[in-house]
């Protein structure tokens, strides 16, 4: 209990600092070896897609079936996003499917974005997503949702997305970078795994009982799709049923 309680110290403290958002990241030693060890690659990286670091905006998607997760990048006035890099999931845990309460041990599935940065994270550096989001608490059970679900280092998970502290460092500079140069949300997509057609109709067929599952997956799927076809972010609109309109 105590170390959650400094944990979330910690991310509350750091996602609301009202000055520079690098310089206070910087403060922490971890953050400074990321960057001492990840900056030169990470600038590279980017002059090679052609991509300003000082106008850098990042988008993630995650599949959990394949244990992967996707960094696309974008000046921040181009239309379309280039993929920069795939990331390894190390281990998962749980079911295909969304996270519909704490305890369950299922990653969350579905929209979401990044609320908060830890750089003394029990698991080196870690970035949290607002699950649960609007769908989430329409349709999980309310009174106990849980939290505190993030992208981290290690290689451990009750419901998060753990890439090892080796690729944590790379993935957590990107992000403050990005952050730190004025966008306010990074976006983060976890789908069940690439919907594809085959694997859109192998999941639905194969988990026909499971409403909420199917519901989900075919919102997903119009954004997987939508992506494909433009490599642009559409609108998510969470409705009243818990449902997403995309456009």
């Amino acid at each position: 209990m105590k170390k959650l309680i400094i944990l979330l110290t910690t991310l509350l403290f750091v996602s609301f600092y009202p000055g520079n958002f690098k310089d206070e990241q910087r403060r922490y030693s971890r953050v400074r070896t990321a960057y001492s060890e990840k900056e030169a690659g990470i600038k590279k990286l980017l002059q090679i897609n052609s991509i300003q670091i000082e106008n850098l905006r990042i988008y993630m998607r995650v599949f959990k079936y394949e244990k992967e997760l996707e960094l696309w990048a974008k000046n921040k006035d181009d239309t379309s996003f280039k993929l920069l890099k795939t990331y390894d999931i190390c281990r998962t845990c749980g079911a295909l499917g969304p996270k519909r309460q704490q305890g369950d041990r299922q990653i969350p599935e579905g929209f979401y974005h990044i609320d908060a940065f830890n750089p003394a994270s029990s698991y080196y550096l870690s970035m949290r997503i607002n699950y649960p989001n609007k769908s989430d608490k329409i349709l999980g059970v309310s009174s106990n949702l849980g939290g505190n679900i993030c992208i981290h280092g290690a290689c451990v998970t009750i419901g998060c997305l753990p890439i090892t502290d080796e690729q944590i460092k790379e993935l957590y500079i990107f992000c403050v970078e990005s952050k730190d140069k004025g966008q306010e949300n990074i976006p983060v997509t976890v789908y069940p795994a690439r919907l594809t057609d085959t694997n859109y109709g192998n999941l639905t067929t194969k988990y026909a009982s499971e409403q909420d599952k199917v519901n989900l997956w075919t919102d997903l799927k119009v954004a997987y799709d939508d992506y494909i076809m433009t490599k642009r972010l559409p609108t998510i609109t969470f409705l009243d049923n818990g449902r997403h309109a995309i456009n």
